[in-house]
This record gives structure tokens, C-alpha cells and sequence, in this order.
């Protein structure tokens, strides 16, 4: 698709002012202009918190503006029967090259937090021996941060905005006219069908990186539900709420394995004979998380279920 060239303000590649007025969608019309108007919503979202992402004043606006990113590519994905899979394909890896870029520092601030909050009802001794975890992740975050910037300042970065920019200001490539295009219920459904199938091959006390595999799939369906939401209304919002529900469950008990193992990492990473009151004060945190994963294992089977229930509605 055709790009254009801007006189761009000093550090910001891109602007929300730079886009027309915003898109709307009526329930009648056609199923990938819905995909155009919630790739316009999401581009505004990400250029929203781009300033703020950069100059690190709220950590939430990287959360949000990495959101938009999957958001957007999530979208990709199950719209792609709608649209010219390789000009989707392509976007779509663009769009991952620049989460990758934003990932590692919203991880490591989730982590800090996290981790400086536990610390933070420890005793004093202990307290004083965890805060040399929060330090060699202060040091990673240092080094993620300078990467994610090189990634903003690149014409990369740019050029993915002109052309997520073009496809909201043109109609999205799609298939020849001869081929079948499924309406957004068919893509809820689909989704909604794989998440189905792979609870089944998981089972309901399934190993920690299946329930994460879960998680992800429970993402791709609630985000083609929302692509939908407009045209298929109370069905839909339904389903959204429980499969928020389940990616809450699936998303605490992620955050807990996650956190264990960096802590175990971290501990591993001070050498053969670290200070015995940092391993005491690890060793808290550790069977912290490891019993925060075993409360959410036992409450997602549950959360599950108002899922199917939800889309066998559909």
C-alpha cells in the first residue's frame, strides 16, 4: 500500500493528529471494515503512549501501548481469512518485531514491582538481603530500556507506523472475490473452537506450560470477540466477560511461575556461594509464588467452564 512522507515532531515519529477523523462500524457493515476500524482504534491507542513509554514517566503506558501491539496483531490473525494473507502476514510480523522491543522492560517493571512488594514484609535482615535481587534486575531493565528506545528512534518504527496508517485511511487488501469469507461470528467461533480443543488435550490438572499455552489461546478469543463485539453485541460481551475471567486466573498463575523461576535465576546467577540471608530470603519468595500457582491451578477448571458455556451460546 502507498506511504506518505511527513515533516514528523522531535521525538515522535508519528501522531495521533496525523490520522483522519476516527472510523466507526454499523452491525451491517462488511466484516473487514470492522478489522479496519479496531486497527485504527488500537493505532491510536499505541501513539497515545508512545511519549510516555518513552520518557518512562508511568510504567502503565508501556503496558498499554504493548497491548495495543498484540491487540493489533491478534486481530491480524483472525481476520486473516478476510483479508490478502500476505500483506496481513507481514504486518503482523512487524507488529511482533515491535512487541519483542517493548516486552522485556514491561516484564522486568511487572517483576520489580512484584518483587519490592514482597521484599517490603520480609524483616529487616531479610529485607536488606533481597533488596540485591531488585538490583540485578534494576541492571537488566537499564539495558532492556536502551534497547526499546534504539527501537522507537529507528525508521523501522516509522515506516510500521505509515503502513498501519494507510490501512486505516484505505480499504484492507482482501482475497479475490471468488474466494468464501467467513462473517466475524465465524471467526469467534473458530477461536472459540480452538481454545476448546486444546483444554481437551490438556486435561484439568494440566503441567504449568499448558496452562500458559491456554492462557495465550483464551487471549486470541477474547481479543476476536472484541473485533466482533460491535456486530454481534450481547453474546459476545458475555463471553468476554468470562474469558477475562479465565485469562485472569490463567494470567495470575503465569505471573507466579514467572516469578518464581526469575527469582531461582536470579539466586543462581550470584555465584557458588552467595549470602546465605539472600538464598533464607529467596527461598521465602520462592514458596510465596509457588503457592500463589497452586491457588490459581485450582480455580481455572472452573473459570474454563463459564468460557464454554458462554460460546456454545454463540
Amino acid at each position: 500500500m502507498p506511504t506518505t512522507t511527513r515533516k514528523r515532531p522531535r521525538g515522535l515519529p508519528f501522531a495521533v493528529s496525523d490520522l483522519p477523523e476516527p472510523l466507526t462500524a454499523a452491525p451491517s457493515d462488511s466484516p473487514a471494515h470492522h478489522v479496519r476500524v479496531a486497527l485504527d482504534r488500537r493505532l491510536r491507542a499505541l501513539l497515545r503512549h508512545d511519549p510516555s513509554t518513552r520518557n518512562g514517566a508511568d510504567m502503565e503506558d508501556l503496558h498499554q501501548m504493548r497491548v495495543a501491539v498484540r491487540r493489533m496483531r491478534a486481530t491480524l490473525k483472525a481476520a486473516r481469512p478476510l483479508l490478502e494473507a500476505t500483506w496481513a502476514d507481514g504486518l503482523r510480523a512487524e507488529l511482533g518485531r515491535l512487541g519483542r522491543a517493548l516486552g522485556p522492560v514491561r516484564d522486568l517493571d511487572v517483576m520489580l514491582l512484584r518483587l519490592r512488594g514482597e521484599i517490603a514484609t520480609l524483616p529487616a535482615r531479610e529485607r536488606s538481603a533481597g533488596e540485591v535481587l531488585v538490583d540485578v534486575l534494576e541492571s537488566e531493565r537499564s539495558a532492556a530500556r536502551a534497547e526499546m528506545l534504539a527501537a522507537l528512534d529507528a525508521p523501522r518504527y516509522t515506516a510500521l507506523l505509515e503502513r498501519l496508517a494507510d490501512a486505516i485511511r484505505l480499504p484492507l487488501p482482501t482475497p479475490s472475490a471468488t474466494k468464501a469469507r467467513p462473517e466475524l461470528a465465524d471467526l469467534v467461533r473458530a477461536e472459540a473452537r480452538t481454545l476448546r480443543k486444546a483444554v481437551e488435550r490438556a486435561g484439568e490438572n494440566p503441567p504449568d506450560e499448558a496452562l500458559h499455552a491456554l492462557r495465550i489461546h483464551g487471549k486470541r478469543l477474547r481479543y476476536t470477540g472484541e473485533l466482533a463485539k460491535p456486530a454481534l453485541g450481547r453474546p459476545v460481551k458475555q463471553l468476554l466477560v468470562a474469558t477475562e475471567g479465565l485469562q485472569e486466573v490463567l494470567g495470575d498463575h503465569q505471573d507466579a511461575c514467572v516469578a518464581e523461576q526469575r527469582i531461582r535465576e536470579l539466586l543462581d546467577g550470584l555465584g557458588d556461594l552467595p549470602d546465605a540471608h539472600v538464598v533464607f530470603a529467596a527461598g521465602r519468595l520462592v514458596e510465596r509464588e509457588r503457592a500463589r500457582a497452586e491457588q490459581k491451578r485450582a480455580q481455572w477448571w472452573a473459570a474454563w467452564e463459564q468460557v464454554r458455556v458462554r460460546a456454545e451460546e454463540l
